[in-house]
C-alpha cells in the first residue's frame, strides 16, 4: 500500500483525535506562503497544522496570506543572498536554498520540535540535525527521484579545489542523502513513486499525497461553439508544447482553436514559428487561469515529467476532458475523464485530439466525470486530511 490510497474516503479534519499528530511542527520551503503553484501547496499544508493547533513555525521566502498569524512564519524576504543575485540562476537559487536550509537547521537545533517537514533540495543540513536529535522528518518530492527512474549512476563529487561558485550548486549527492535521511518521502503521483521503487525504496517510506484544487474557484463554464483545445502551463519542451504544436498543425481542423495559456519560453519560439496556424491563440501568462479553462472544450497537456501537475486538477474542476500523460499525474483515468497517451508521441496525440473533436458526446460525458472525480478526491480538504495522515505515519515510524 502506498501511503494514503487514492479513493479512500477522507476523514474530516475535525476528527484529528483519531490519529497521532505532532505537538510542534517546523515547516520549511523554498517558496512563498500563499500565492500560486507551490505557494498554494505550502499555504494549504500550513492550514492543516495551524487548524490542528500544532504549527510551531514555518520558514519561507515570503508570506502572502493573512489567515495564519505572521508570528508563526519566519519570512526570509530580505535575505543576505540578494548580494549574489547577479549570478546565473543555478548558482543564485542554490545559494538561496542552502541559506534556507541553514536557517531551518539552526531552528531545529535550538527549538522544541517533534516533526520536521520540508522539500527535496531544501533541507540536507536540517535533516542531519533532525536525525541527530531524533526528530521525525517528512520530505516532499516536487517531481521525481533525481535519477528519473534510471538505475543510479556512479556518484561524482565536486573536486576538492572547486571554486566558491561551484559550491553553491546543488549536486545529485545532496538529493540522494536527503532521500536516505528522511523518515518519510512524500510522492505526488504513482509515476513519481515508481522512480523511487526502482532505486530500492520500500513502500513504507513512500507516502502518496496528490494535490488539491479549489472547486469553487475552478468551475465548468458554457461550452464554446467552436472546438477549443487549451494548453495551460509554461510553454517549454518538457511539458510537450512542441509535440502539441506539431499534432495541431497536422490535423487542420475546421471550426477549431488552440489556446496556449502560459509564459512563452525561448525554446518554444522556433516550434511556434514552424507549426503556426491562424487558429492558434497565444494568451500568455494568466493570473486567473480559470477564466480561460472555463471557456474550453478540452485540455491538452502532453508533459514528459511532472510531480502532479496542478493544471490537471484545475482543468478537471472546470469540467474539461483531458489528453495527457501518466507522467503528468493521476487526476485522469484513461477513457473515463480523458485520454492517456505516451509522452513524446505525436501520432497518438493527434489521434486523441481528433477523436474528441469528432465525438462531442464523449467530451460531454468525460467532462462531467472529470468534475465529479476532483470533487470526490482532490479538494484541498482531501489534501489536508491526507497530509495529517502522513504526519501520523511519520511519527509512528519513530515510535
Amino acid at each position: 500500500m502506498l501511503g494514503e490510497t487514492l479513493n479512500a474516503p477522507p476523514a474530516p479534519e475535525r476528527k484529528m483525535g483519531t490519529r497521532r499528530l505532532p505537538r510542534h511542527l517546523l515547516y520549511s520551503i523554498f517558496a512563498r506562503i500563499g500565492g500560486s503553484g507551490l505557494d498554494t501547496d505550502a499555504f494549504e499544508a500550513l492550514r492543516a497544522s495551524h487548524r490542528g493547533g500544532f504549527l510551531g513555525k514555518a520558514i519561507a521566502y515570503d508570506n502572502r496570506q493573512k489567515e495564519i498569524p505572521a508570528s508563526l512564519i519566519h519570512s526570509l524576504r530580505w535575505h543576505p543572498v540578494r548580494l549574489v543575485s547577479f549570478l546565473e540562476s543555478p548558482y543564485y537559487y542554490g545559494a538561496k536554498k542552502k541559506y534556507l536550509d541553514w536557517v531551518a537547521s539552526r531552528e531545529l537545533a535550538t527549538g522544541h520540535y517533534d516533526l520536521f517537514h520540508s522539500w527535496s533540495g531544501d533541507c540536507l543540513k536540517s535533516l542531519r540535525v533532525a536525525r541527530a536529535r531524533g526528530i521525525p522528518s517528512l520530505v516532499e518530492i516536487p517531481t521525481w527521484h533525481r535519477d528519473r527512474g534510471k538505475i543510479a549512476r556512479k556518484r561524482t563529487r565536486a573536486a576538492p579545489n572547486a571554486g566558491w561558485k561551484e559550491n553553491l550548486l546543488l549536486p545529485r549527492e545532496r538529493f540522494i542523502e536527503e532521500y536516505n535521511l528522511a523518515d518519510l518521502l512524500v510522492v505526488l503521483s504513482q509515476k513519481a513513486a515508481e522512480t523511487f521503487r526502482v532505486q530500492g525504496f520500500s513502500e513504507d517510506k513512500l507516502f502518496y499525497l496528490p494535490r488539491g484544487v479549489d472547486v469553487e474557484r475552478f468551475r465548468p463554464g458554457r461550452r464554446p461553439t467552436v472546438f477549443r483545445a487549451i494548453f495551460s502551463g509554461a510553454l517549454i519542451e518538457r511539458k510537450g508544447i512542441h509535440h502539441l504544436l506539431e499534432a495541431w498543425h497536422r490535423l487542420e481542423l475546421k471550426n477549431a482553436e488552440l489556446w496556449l495559456v502560459g509564459s512563452v519560453h525561448k525554446e518554444a519560439k522556433p516550434h511556434l514559428k514552424r507549426f503556426w496556424r491562424d487558429n492558434i491563440r497565444v494568451v500568455g501568462f494568466a493570473k486567473n487561469p480559470e477564466t480561460c479553462l472555463s471557456q474550453g472544450t478540452i485540455h491538452v497537456f502532453p508533459s514528459q515529467c511532472e510531480g502532479s501537475a496542478k493544471v490537471t486538477y484545475e482543468a478537471a474542476a472546470c469540467g474539461l476532458p483531458q489528453i495527457t500523460t501518466r507522467e503528468s499525474g493521476d487526476v485522469v483515468t484513461d477513457g473515463a475523464e480523458g485520454i492517456i497517451i505516451p509522452p513524446a508521441n505525436v501520432d497518438r496525440l493527434a489521434e486523441a485530439i481528433l477523436h474528441l473533436y469528432e465525438h462531442p458526446e464523449i467530451v460531454e460525458r468525460m467532462g462531467i466525470a472529470a468534475r465529479e472525480r476532483v470533487a470526490k478526491n482532490f479538494t484541498w480538504d482531501h489534501f489536508r486530511t491526507r497530509l495529517l495522515n502522513g504526519y501520523g505515519h511519520a511519527l509512528q515510524m519513530r515510535a
